[in-house]
């Protein structure tokens, strides 16, 4: 009896063995390749060396793609049992002129996943290319806040992962609210961007009951009587307000408001407390883990522009992992249907919004140091939107 369930464990083990050869023989399917394209500008004002240098506070201190870089690495164990390889590729423009040439190029190449950090005029003409050239192919704006592009100028094929400018003034003054500091002097740069700005903002004022005692102008670099443009102290000398709003969309001014005001005043917008989509300091959720790795990658902190970016990759692994053998417009369509859900290492999941591809999500109240907040209702409820429409095929 001994020797006959010897042999049979014998018998069983050569089976195994002959077994996991013929496994080990068998060739591993080829894992599908996938190009993820992040297209960004060389001349790019934003990224000139001496704006990186000064560092406004909300502004990117770097280009997205080592954030679109991170969230391919973070997602390899999904990434690799989908069968899905995903190859990260950098396009730089020489100019806004230069994007009918690169749309040609991912034309040839079936790109159908774009990350796109560029000025507005290089990504609207990408996005309306991308639409007639690369049919579904979506793109991701991670740089741009203006409000525009989430409402008449949006697009079907166009995903926001920047927060708008509507959120980032509904999360000030959801904050400025809940401290009853209700009263607030307003000071407006001469940008049409700060002309957006100052839309967002009283929006935002009237729906959380705040009053504007008054909105005074700012302008740099006046002579004479235009001097006191830029005199903080006599731009904030009247009286009666909680807090000074700096609508500053360049941030050069703004970052010498605080601690200039006429009157013992905190300073929110562009500079003292600042909404935006991350930073590197924040150590809730993961935050901290987040921040290291991107450090350790691009040698830099990471700031809501790169946020943003990291996002947008994650939502191209989701997308691709949710359905690996779909195609482009079924990604896209699955994204915009709000049901895909994102971890944003912000405490809740994230999807996009259906009207206008923008992705919801909180958003932080930061100070140089450190975040005092975290509005959980960062997203305009209804800021207009676009109408529901399908990408084309």
């Amino acid at each position: 009896m001994r020797r006959r369930a010897l042999g049979g464990r014998a018998l069983g083990a050569l089976a195994l063995g002959a077994g996991l050869a013929c496994a080990v023989a068998l060739p591993a399917a080829a894992a599908r390749k996938v190009t993820l394209v992040v297209v960004s500008q060389a001349d790019d004002a934003r990224y000139a060396k001496r704006r990186l240098e000064l560092a406004y506070p909300g502004q990117p201190q770097g280009r997205a793609l080592e954030g679109v870089q991170l969230a391919v690495e973070d997602s390899e164990l999904e990434l690799r049992d989908a069968g899905i390889e995903l190859q990260v590729r950098e396009v730089l423009l020489s100019g806004a002129e230069a994007v009918a040439d690169a749309l040609r190029q991912l034309q040839a190449e079936q790109v159908a996943h774009i990350v796109a950090d560029l000025p507005p005029p290089a990504l609207r003409a990408l996005v309306r290319g991308a639409e007639d050239g690369l049919g579904a192919a979506m793109v991701f704006n991670t740089a741009l806040p203006d409000d525009d592009l989430r409402t008449g100028g949006c697009h079907p094929n166009l995903l926001h992962t920047a927060p708008s400018q509507q959120m980032e003034a509904d999360a000030l003054a959801q904050f400025l609210a809940g401290r009853q500091w209700r009263k607030v002097l307003v000071l407006q740069g001469p940008l049409p961007q700060d002309a957006a700005l100052g839309a967002a903002w009283a929006r935002a004022a009237q729906d959380h009951g705040l009053h504007t005692v008054a909105t005074r102008g700012f302008k740099l670099g006046g002579e004479g009587a235009e001097r006191d443009l830029a005199n903080v102290r006599k731009l904030t000398g009247e009286p009666g307000h909680d807090v000074v709003a700096v609508l500053d969309s360049d941030g050069e001014f703004a970052r010498s408001v605080p601690y200039a005001t006429q009157w013992p005043r905190p300073v929110v917008g562009a500079a003292g407390l600042v909404a935006q989509a991350w930073h590197p300091q924040w150590q809730r959720y993961g935050g901290m883990q987040l921040n290291r790795r991107f450090r350790k990658l691009a040698q830099r902190p990471m700031q809501g522009a790169d946020w943003s970016a990291w996002m947008a990759g994650k939502a191209v692994v989701a997308a691709l992992v949710q359905a690996p053998q779909s195609g482009s417009a079924q990604q896209l369509q699955s994204l915009r249907s709000g049901m895909v859900f994102l971890d944003g290492f912000k405490g809740q999941r994230l999807a996009f919004r259906p009207g206008d591809g923008q992705l919801r999500q909180p958003v932080l109240l930061s100070h140089g140091d450190a975040v005092a907040a975290m509005s959980p209702l960062g997203e305009a409820a209804a800021s207009g939107g676009c109408p529901a429409a399908a990408p084309r095929q």
